[in-house]
């Protein structure tokens, strides 16, 4: 294909925390590139998905929940998520159709008017609301925006999800794309093996663990036999939390760690050596390095 007849372009997706962006991203992608999960503000960083279609590669940007911020690393996260809609082509605002319209997206709406990129309306999660109440909620959130096209989806059944993406196909300028045609992500594979085991971690003890837990991978090594061998420490704030997290005589450690190298070892089509430590680091939210790992600029003050 030459220039002239490819389309490429940044879409950023912003919404709420829970919304459903990173179960759009993987539907779009066909694929998983970004962690999934029930605890608000899973997504920390921005994460870019690739689709294709048909001459058109659509670089999905999954940004961080808007909510309130109240602490510095809640404010370094909705920063990341109106600078990833800044400086993307197009935007997708996704509403939880359930949901409505709550203070989370009133405070977006209030926004909205700042970012100047078109932007289109996507009413997830469908299939839990009935029509009419559908079709005044499009009504309504079209009379507080500018939307130049409202699609209605679910992104865990894929419904609406293909329209969508001829949709964003068509609407990207032309140009040459910007990552090979086999290419889903462009998150560092050590990042990602991370962000699958917090994923799990959360799986497993949603209810038990503080959603500022964090992982880091220390060493990620291919060997000679083609396997990939991964060490990965787990932070907690406090000596309570470690001892959740490793559970009686190991076990939530021990499944957590079975659950992550499982997916990884589908993810890298590879057999993979998971060693998970868990450590107490007291006030990591106030790191800047911790920060930089996780590719969020460190907001100032408290």
């Amino acid at each position: 294909m030459t220039d002239e007849t490819t389309r490429c372009g940044f879409v950023a997706i912003i919404g709420a925390p829970n919304a459903g962006k990173s179960t759009l991203v993987n539907a779009l992608v066909g694929a998983k590139v970004t962690i999934v999960s029930h605890k608000v503000q899973t997504t920390r960083t921005l994460v870019r998905g690739i689709a294709m279609e048909g001459g058109a590669q659509i670089i999905l940007v999954d940004t961080p929940g808007l909510f309130s911020p109240r602490r510095r690393l809640d404010r370094a996260m909705v920063t990341a998520a109106w600078s990833g809609a800044a400086d993307a082509d197009r935007v997708m605002v996704l509403v939880d159709a359930k949901k409505g319209v709550d203070e989370p997206v009133e405070a977006m709406l209030e926004k909205l008017g700042d970012v100047r990129q078109p932007k289109d309306l996507v009413l997830n999660k469908v299939d839990l609301v009935e029509r009419p109440k559908l079709l005044d909620l499009a009504t309504d959130l079209n009379s507080r925006a500018r939307f130049e096209k409202t699609f209605m989806i679910s992104a865990s059944t894929g419904s609406g999800v293909q329209d969508l993406k001829r949709h964003l196909a068509t609407a990207l300028p032309a140009g040459p794309w910007h990552y090979p045609e086999d290419e889903i992500s462009d998150v560092p594979a050590r990042m990602l093996a991370a962000e699958i085991t917090r994923e799990k971690l959360y799986h497993r003890l949603h209810d038990e663990l503080p959603y500022d837990a964090t992982v880091e991978t220390e060493s990620y090594e291919e060997r000679k036999d083609g396997s990939i061998r991964i060490e990965q420490t787990i932070y907690v704030v406090r000596e309570g939390q470690r001892k959740i997290m490793l559970g009686k005589g190991g076990d939530s450690i021990k499944r957590i760690s079975t659950a992550a190298r499982e997916e990884l070892s589908q993810l890298f089509e590879t057999k993979v050596h998971l060693f998970l430590f868990v450590k107490v680091r007291e006030n990591w939210g106030d790191d800047p390095e911790r920060y930089e790992r996780m590719g969020l600029d460190y907001p100032k003050g408290r």
